[in-house]
C-alpha cells in the first residue's frame, strides 16, 4: 500500500506544501482554519511521520539559505557577490555549517523559497541581501521567527541586525576627488532602482554634486550588466553637455563604458574620466586601468556570517558596521580638458 505524503494532503487540502510542513509541525505561518483542515485530511488518509523526521526534529540543519533575488545571467557576471559568497563561506566552514544558495527571479518567489527552506527545517538561518526601500521579505521574516542577518543599512521597520557599509560617504569622497581635479561635469550610471543602497548612492551622489554647485545632476538607472552600461554610457555622451567623469556602481559597467568611449573616439582619462564601483580584479585588468571605491568584500562576507551565527544561538548581535570604501586611483581619472 502507498504511504500518504504531504504532497497528497497539500493537494486535497488546495494549499502548499510548505504550508502542510508549517502545520504537521506545529508552527507558525499558517491560520488556524487551514491548520485544522491539513490536520483532518491527514488523520483521514492515516499520514504519520517518518522515524527519521521525527529524530531530525529537534536538531540544528547547519545550514543558513542564501536566497538571491535576480536574474541568473546578471548574477553571473557580478563580482560582488562571487566575493561576499567568498566570505560567508570562509567563516562558515570553520563552523561546520554549510551555505544553502539559490537564486530566484524576484521577491515573491524568494519568499515562497524561504518559507519552504524554514518548514522544511533545511537551514537555521537566512542572509538577506539586496535589500528595497519597502520589502515584502522582512514581515515574513518576523512572521515566521526566522533567525536572519540583513546586508543592508539597519532599518527602523524592524529589529533584525544588518551589516553595513557607509555607502554614502565613499560616494562623497568619489565626487570630492573629481570636483578637486576640476570636474564640473559629473554624472552617475546607477544600479537597479528599487533597492535601497542604490537610492542611497543616488541621493548622497546628488547632495555632493549640488553641494559644490554644479548643478543638478545626470543620473541614469540600470540593471548592473554590461548591455546596459553600455547603453547608458552612449546617452551621457551622446549630449551636449556630455559629462567628463562618470561614476559607475559596478566594476562590470565601468569597463563596458571603456569599449564606448573607444567606439564612440572620446579618450579615457584625457577626455572622459571613470570610478568604478567595487574594485575587482575587471579594474586592473583593462586598460587604462580603472580608479575605483575599493573595500574588502569578503571581509564584509565574514562579518555577515559571524552576526548570524550569534543570532541563531539567541546571543543579539546587533548591527554591525564594517569599514567604509576608500578610493584607490589609478589611470582612469585625471584633470579634464581646458
Amino acid at each position: 500500500m502507498k504511504r500518504p505524503t504531504i504532497a497528497e494532503i497539500a493537494a486535497r487540502a488546495g494549499v502548499s506544501i510548505g504550508a502542510v510542513s508549517y502545520a504537521l509541525n506545529g508552527r507558525p505561518g499558517v491560520s488556524a482554519e487551514t491548520r485544522k483542515i491539513i490536520l483532518d485530511i491527514a488523520n483521514e488518509i492515516g499520514w504519520r511521520p517518518s522515524a527519521a523526521a521525527r529524530s531530525l526534529s529537534g536538531s540544528r540543519a547547519h545550514s543558513v539559505g542564501l536566497i538571491i533575488a535576480r536574474p541568473a545571467d546578471t548574477l553571473g557576471v557580478e563580482p560582488f557577490f562571487m566575493r561576499f559568497i567568498a566570505g560567508l563561506e570562509r567563516e562558515l566552514s570553520g563552523r561546520r555549517t554549510a551555505l544553502l544558495l539559490q537564486v530566484v527571479e524576484d521577491h515573491r518567489a524568494a519568499i515562497d523559497a524561504m518559507r519552504l527552506c524554514w518548514a522544511e527545517r533545511r537551514v537555521d538561518g537566512m542572509v538577506v541581501t539586496d535589500l528595497w526601500t519597502e520589502d515584502a521579505r522582512i514581515p515574513v521574516l518576523e512572521e515566521l521567527q526566522i533567525p536572519a542577518v540583513l546586508v543592508g543599512r539597519p532599518r527602523p521597520d524592524t529589529d533584525i541586525p544588518a551589516v553595513w557599509t557607509d555607502d554614502a560617504a565613499a560616494v562623497v569622497s568619489a565626487v570630492d576627488y573629481l570636483v578637486a581635479l576640476g570636474h564640473r561635469r559629473v554624472a552617475r550610471v546607477a544600479g537597479l532602482s528599487a533597492l535601497e543602497h542604490t537610492q542611497v548612492r543616488i541621493a548622497a551622489f546628488r547632495q555632493a554634486v549640488l553641494g559644490h554647485g554644479l548643478g543638478e545632476p545626470q543620473v541614469v538607472e540600470t540593471d548592473y550588466t554590461w548591455e546596459e552600461g553600455m547603453r547608458a554610457t552612449r546617452t551621457l555622451l551622446s549630449r551636449r553637455d556630455r559629462p567628463t567623469a562618470i561614476m559607475f556602481d559596478n566594476d562590470v559597467m565601468a569597463t563596458a563604458a571603456l569599449n564606448v568611449a573607444q567606439e564612440m573616439g572620446v579618450a579615457v582619462p584625457d577626455e572622459l574620466s571613470i570610478v568604478a564601483g567595487d574594485d575587482s580584479q575587471l579594474c586592473v585588468m583593462v586598460r587604462p586601468a580603472l580608479t575605483a571605491l575599493s573595500w574588502d568584500i569578503q571581509a564584509y562576507g565574514v562579518q555577515t556570517a559571524r552576526v548570524l551565527a550569534d543570532t541563531i544561538d539567541d546571543r543579539s548581535p546587533g548591527s554591525r558596521q564594517v569599514s567604509t570604501a576608500r578610493l584607490v586611483v589609478r589611470s582612469s581619472t585625471t584633470a579634464p580638458p581646458a
